[in-house]
């Protein structure tokens, strides 16, 4: 009896949360509908969140409008699910005698106009910013403002401007009289003579300190998980399956040809060691019988080492493979970190002068496409090789140098002429002179 009043209770409460599926979902969308309020309310002075209300820097935007994306996302999956679940469910939204008065708080009206306040505005946000016209920039004019050069970032080279915030500033300047940097002074006279200067001012060093403290500790999320992963899947999950399996299926001592010539080399050169000192006089003569004996001992004891390297190249395999998974999951799931981790580096690498940005772009290339770079690839990919237990195949390895630096090269000079000529071409004069 017990039992079944158990069951009863549990299909109860399933039962309760089937049908208010409706409520619950419309009620998260309301929610979130009250956090944009808050947002334009605070900084927009309850204007729509649009970069041409407020005066804020480029990261300020960024986070504000990651908040509007989040919001409005929840929004759009509750409301989906409101509709879905209203259809086959019923929804008790009784009848509204009087219109609802604007000055008064939901929590204070009745329950059928909670309902009815609540919807109408989660609808009111959404057919608010159902038009793009916030912040994002349309593909086809980021498209066409790429292919003329954007010779204002070019001279002014201001710190933390990106080419989105330079394609926006020229779209929202070709119907003006006056030149930009006139605008621009303008603007900032305003903005300096403003009140509340100071304050925004604070504002937007938090905005930036919170961008700065995301972009930092993703970057820490993404070397230092995958590397967990790798380590605790290796030891805890990998290596004992790996070693039940090899005992029982009496695996191979050597994965391939050349760790079986590394250990004969190995063995014949303890052998002719062994009789070189027994020549010399270093050691006692010993005889023909006891030579076999020691090099019998050192055979097992290579044996027991390759083994060993066999067993670990399997887990390398199955364990880096999971980081890598581990390492991709972190990028698809993390897209609002991983943009704020571009707009980190952006601001720092269109901060840099034009000699550092020089410095960097000459020892990239010098590195990995330079003249000394085929040594670099040759001992990389040996090392990539013997770390999962494959044969260092040599033509592989020299058809791979002979291709990838070129196409590196081919691309990293298309990039400098088709994006940096045009973004900074005073920082690729100052680099073609560092390389003459």
């Amino acid at each position: 009896m017990t039992n079944f009043s158990r069951q009863t209770g549990l299909f109860g409460k399933l039962r309760q949360w089937v049908t208010t599926t409706p409520d619950r979902a419309l009620d998260k969308a309301y929610e979130a509908a009250l956090e944009i309020r808050q947002i334009e309310a605070d900084y927009f002075d309850g204007q729509p969140i649009s970069k041409g209300d407020g005066n804020y820097s480029s990261s300020a935007y960024r986070l504000l409008q990651k908040d509007l994306d989040k919001y409005l996302g929840i929004i759009k999956r509750q409301m989906t699910a409101f509709k879905a679940s209203s259809s086959v469910l019923p929804v008790n939204t009784g009848q509204l005698d009087t219109p609802l008065p604007d000055d008064v708080p939901v929590n204070q009206i009745s329950g059928p106009a909670i309902f009815f306040s609540k919807l109408q505005l989660v609808d009111e946000t959404l057919e608010k910013y159902r038009q793009p016209s916030t912040f994002a920039v349309p593909a086809f004019a980021l498209n066409q403002l790429q292919t003329r050069p954007l010779t204002g970032l070019a001279k002014s080279e201001k710190p933390g401007i990106t080419t989105e915030d330079t394609a926006n500033e020229a779209l929202t300047s070709r119907s003006s009289v006056l030149p930009r940097s006139i605008l621009r002074t303008v603007d900032r006279i305003k903005q300096d003579l403003d009140p509340d200067a100071e304050t925004e001012v604070v504002r937007n060093f938090r905005m930036s300190k919170t961008q700065t403290t995301v972009a930092i500790t993703f970057v820490l999320q993404l070397v230092i998980v995958p590397l967990l992963a790798q380590y605790l899947s290796k030891n805890f999950i990998v290596h004992p399956i790996v070693a039940q399996v090899r005992n029982e299926t009496q695996a191979e001592i050597f994965l391939n040809s050349e760790m079986e010539e590394e250990a004969l080399h190995e063995l014949q050169q303890y052998e002719e060691r062994l009789r070189f000192e027994v020549l010399l006089g270093k050691t006692p003569e010993i005889g023909e019988r006891e030579i076999e004996g020691q090099v019998r001992q050192k055979a097992a004891l290579i044996e027991e080492e390759y083994r060993d390297r066999s067993a670990d190249a399997v887990n390398n395999v199955f364990a880096d493979a999971i980081a890598v998974i581990t390492f991709s999951l972190l990028l698809t799931n993390c897209k609002e970190k991983v943009a704020t981790l571009k707009a980190f580096i952006d601001e720092i690498v269109y901060g840099l002068s034009d000699s550092a940005k020089a410095f960097l772009i000459i020892l990239f290339t010098d590195t990995f496409v330079g003249f000394h770079s085929p040594h670099g690839w040759e001992v990389l990919l040996e090392g990539m090789a013997n770390h999962l237990g494959l044969p260092a195949n040599r033509n592989f390895i020299f058809l791979f140098i002979a291709t990838f630096p070129v196409i590196l090269d081919t691309v990293f000079k298309y990039w400098i002429f088709r994006y940096l000529n045009r973004i900074s071409p005073s920082a690729v004069a100052t680099y073609k002179n560092m390389n003459e």
